[in-house]
């Protein structure tokens, strides 16, 4: 991580978390205004892309995911260990229909197998003002023929 060359870092670059590590090239310090920054010289210079290709190729082998999550960071984390373990005990909960909002739905994304599976009805949001728009459009809003 030492050789990025970043306009600016933040410390926390590495965050243990249960189960997975979080690993940001700028800091988890960041401010908004860097985070925005960092992320439109990451679509650019493909940073977590290239970081994420140099780990994979290092650990090949060893039952590891990574996945971009948000716009600073990637996860780590046992192959199987996604978001889609908590889909067997929503299912034994009585759940039959199971919403998912997430903002990394597209491959390599940390979203994107939960979203894909088909015991969810995935969307993709930009925003949390986003996620509670679309919350209000299904849940909140009554047709007018049924009020």
């Amino acid at each position: 991580m030492g050789l990025i060359k970043l306009p600016k870092k933040r410390g926390t670059f590495i965050e243990f978390r249960n189960g997975m590590l979080n690993i940001s090239p700028i800091g988890r310090s960041c401010t908004l205004e860097e985070r925005i920054e960092f992320a439109e010289i990451d679509k650019k210079e493909k940073i977590r892309e290239k970081f994420v290709a140099a780990l994979q190729k290092e650990f090949a082998g060893k039952g590891l995911r990574f996945t971009r999550g948000g716009l600073i960071s990637f996860d780590i984390f046992p192959e199987g260990w996604d978001k889609r373990l908590c889909l067997d005990v929503l299912e034994q909960e009585g759940l039959s229909t199971i919403y998912f909002f997430g903002n990394e739905t597209s491959l390599g994304g940390n979203d994107y197998e939960i979203f894909e599976d088909p015991r969810t009805i995935g969307f993709t949001v930009y925003s949390p003002k986003d996620t509670v728009r679309l919350c209000q459009e299904l849940f909140f809003t009554t047709p007018p023929n049924e009020a």
